[in-house]
């Protein structure tokens, strides 16, 4: 556990938080690749536990029942469930593919959701894209919220989108504008103050499910 200064000069415990972090890319040096890399270390710097992983550790033969009936899950997926069970939290930084999210992505998400018990529910995720383009792979992401929202994700509302991603980056792999360096820390930082308070403070609850103009009952609290 480390430990933070307040407004008043005094010691605050920050309490440990682990997060899963990785590229939905199968390219190892793809632009969300790079951004991934960032995100760790920014999580790392802020007192965070982050596990970097790459999408090639989670990739697997497209969903078959049979497949899962006969010869169980497949190496990928079972790596994918221990991770996300192993940490808080979820980072995924994903490309975009034809205005949407990979296939190789929605195939690991629909393999993970056949595990009892199912791991992304009651799990808080931030969603972010590094792309070429000019709108950075935010379409993609939108898609992406779907099926992680009808999993029981709690996906952070806050998305980022690294537009002109090719020439965006410094030579030592951070964004090279500060002010959109800078967004991106507190974009995080807000996402680890929410999972911070959630993994020990159980009051957020109530707090999120009031943001979501939900009340939380036994018909939220999504297991499937």
């Amino acid at each position: 556990m480390s430990t933070l200064q307040d407004g008043s000069g005094s010691s605050v415990a920050q309490e440990p938080v682990r997060y899963l972090v990785f590229s939905a890319s199968l390219r190892a040096e793809s632009l969300n690749s790079r951004l991934a890399r960032l995100v760790a270390s920014t999580i790392t710097q802020h007192n965070g536990t982050a596990d970097l992983a790459t999408m090639e550790e989670f990739d697997a033969p497209s969903y078959d029942q049979d497949i899962q009936e006969d010869e169980g899950f497949p190496l990928g997926a079972e790596k994918f469930r221990r991770r996300l069970e192993a940490s808080d939290a979820f980072v995924i930084v994903s490309p975009e593919y034809n205005a949407s999210f990979p296939g190789a992505l929605k195939n690991a998400i629909d393999w993970v959701s056949r595990f009892r018990p199912q791991p992304f529910n009651a799990r808080h995720g931030l969603l972010l894209s590094a792309s070429p383009s000019m709108v950075g792979g935010n379409r993609g992401l939108w898609a992406l919220r779907v099926p992680l929202e009808h999993l029981g994700a709690r996906v952070f509302p806050d998305m980022f989108s690294l537009a002109q991603a090719h020439q965006a980056f410094d030579d030592a792999g951070r964004i090279a504008n500060v002010q959109l360096g800078d967004r991106l820390e507190q974009n995080i930082l807000a996402f680890m103050d929410l999972v911070e308070a959630a993994k020990h403070y159980p009051c957020v609850k109530k707090a999120w499910f009031e943001y979501l103009g939900e009340q939380p009952t036994a018909a939220t609290d999504r297991v499937e």
